[in-house]
């Protein structure tokens, strides 16, 4: 089905997420092979992303936050809903999009990967990962490749004279300032972040922290930044969103969500959150074991772990609902 393209006014978010979904089959074992079940990685994803704008998203490992992003971007197919994306003043819904007709869009959307190595190809040369998405969509040649992988690479701090070098002679910092470079030459204006730094050294994520947010504001960058160190979420980010089981339950400033979460799942996320303070004891309040994504439960899937679990929560799934200016999903706030 052909994608239609249709004028948006200019003050629209940049991305905007409707219901997104997106499930895995299970099948059965045996010679015939019958669909016994499914994974639903993230169901009825909604969020709106404005330009220049940073959104994290936070959950536990096997929330779906990955699985959001990819979908996003179609580096996986989604199951159902849409994924608005602004493009020279017009929108395209890259959730239906035929795949012959993502190219030109791909310039526009890119990613930083969690894995600084794994996502180096370690047999290309430094000039070679930095140039290739230019030699892909054809953007340069010859001089002119050559002077943007330089340009970027001395932007993003890594010395044009190691061009010449392959992965493998980098540290982990500079192989991740390789990558951001990667993504940086087609000069996109979606960015996504997926677990950018949770990889390195301490000092080392504060600098890349830094240079991302320095980024952002030179080019004009929209991120949505995936995460699960909260402390590094607080530095970075201008609203949060908290995934659990494939949903998200609260959405909203950070400022607002750190100094007041709503959710209890929210609440207990930042209850791990460890104090620069040796006399402030730890007070995780999260007990009882992930969702299985699998066998999820009736009514909401953090009732089995929730503290202030009602009888609704066991029998109703609730809803992303407005709630003192943010969004919240959870019974202890409807009505």
């Amino acid at each position: 089905m052909k994608n239609a393209i249709t004028p948006i006014p200019t003050d629209e978010p940049i991305l905007r997420v409707h219901d997104l979904c997106k499930y895995y089959p299970i099948y059965s074992k045996g010679l015939v092979k019958r669909k016994s079940g499914e994974v639903r990685a993230c169901h009825k994803v909604t969020f709106d992303l404005r330009p220049g704008e940073t959104l994290g998203l936070v959950g536990e490992s096997g929330s779906g936050k990955t699985t959001t992003g990819r979908a996003i971007l179609r580096a996986i197919t989604p199951t159902s809903g849409s994924v608005l994306f602004h493009h020279n003043g017009k929108t395209v819904d890259l959730a239906r999009m035929p795949a012959g007709e993502l190219k030109p869009l791909r310039q526009k959307m890119q990613m930083i990967f969690q894995d600084p190595f794994g996502s180096l190809n370690p047999r290309m040369t430094v000039q070679q990962i930095v140039a290739e998405p230019l030699r892909i969509h054809r953007l340069a040649k010859g001089s002119e490749l050559d002077d943007r992988v330089v340009q970027m690479l001395e932007r993003v701090g890594v010395r044009p004279e190691y061009r010449t070098r392959y992965p493998h002679a980098f540290s982990g910092g500079q192989r991740q300032r390789i990558g951001i470079a990667r993504a940086l030459v087609m000069q996109p204006s979606l960015i996504v972040c997926d677990e950018a730094v949770s990889a390195l050294d301490v000092s080392v994520q504060a600098q890349v922290v830094n240079l991302l947010a320095e980024l952002q504001q030179e080019f004009g960058l929209t991120y949505l930044f995936i995460a699960h160190d909260l402390s590094v979420v607080k530095h970075i980010c201008d609203r949060v969103a908290v995934m659990y089981a494939g949903r998200i339950v609260e959405l909203a400033d950070t400022e607002q969500l750190f100094g007041d979460p709503k959710h209890p799942y929210t609440k207990a996320l930042l209850s791990a959150v460890p104090q620069p303070d040796p006399d402030v004891p730890m007070n995780f309040e999260l007990g009882g074991e992930v969702a299985d994504l699998t066998r999820l439960p009736p009514g909401c899937a953090f009732a089995p772990r929730c503290g202030e679990c009602m009888d609704v929560c066991r029998e109703k799934t609730p809803q992303l609902l407005t709630h003192e200016g943010r969004h919240v999903a959870c019974h202890l706030y409807e009505g």
